[in-house]
């Protein structure tokens, strides 16, 4: 049952991911909310229409977002000045639905149906060249849409951390690689490197473990 309220929550969220609310994003206020952890006026994005849906699921009063998080606005889209931007990626790393493309020092560019206008690009930027634009073609946001950037940012997370995976294999097999060497090494300080790899090796197997669990 709580783990079905806490999908209905979130459901009712424009999973614009974009921590106003004060968690790490719309599941994690969804899961505060459900364990009664939060109050129902924290998405400034959602507006007064998420807060009234809230309140009826959770059968609580309505109230008026908190503006500790914010002001409702219409939807703005990020947009990168393509004259400034160094292609520092900085913001395709930042951006939680995978809305920004480009590659390492080429021009960025914000694919504006996608963006959820998040503004979490911003921060990152080293050149101050994003900006939040008004784009009325694009100022809807609709549950359809909330649930594809819901989708890819699920998609962005299995990425992220199969990609973290992989690079822990790589960096697993090169000690183990360093070790071989260390074997065949008629060094008289092999033995001290041999100890310092290997347990550098077992202390990075046991973080993985530990994440597994």
């Amino acid at each position: 049952m709580h783990e079905q309220l806490v999908q209905q929550i979130d459901d009712l969220l424009p999973q614009t991911q974009c921590t106003q609310c004060g968690f790490a994003g719309c599941l994690p206020y969804a899961t505060a909310l459900a364990n009664e952890e939060a109050d129902l006026n924290r998405c400034p994005p959602g507006g007064e229409a998420t807060t009234l849906a809230l309140s009826r699921l959770l059968n609580k009063p309505a109230k008026p977002v908190d503006p500790a998080c914010g002001t409702t606005i219409e939807r703005h889209i990020a947009s990168i000045d393509p004259q400034h931007c160094i292609g520092c990626t900085l913001c395709i790393k930042a951006c939680p639905v995978d809305a920004i493309v480009g590659s390492s020092k080429r021009r960025h560019a914000v694919l504006a149906e996608l963006c959820t206008g998040c503004e979490l690009c911003i921060p990152p930027c080293p050149v101050d060249c994003i900006d939040m634009v008004f784009m009325p073609e694009h100022s809807n946001w609709d549950k359809t849409q909330a649930h594809a950037a819901r989708a890819r940012m699920q998609t962005r997370e299995v990425r992220l951390e199969r990609q973290k995976e992989e690079q822990a294999q790589r960096l697993e097999a090169k000690a183990i690689h360093k070790l071989d060497e260390l074997d065949d090494s008629t060094s008289p300080d092999a033995a001290t490197k041999k100890a310092v790899v290997q347990a550098a090796l077992a202390r990075a197997r046991a973080r993985r473990h530990a994440q597994t669990q």
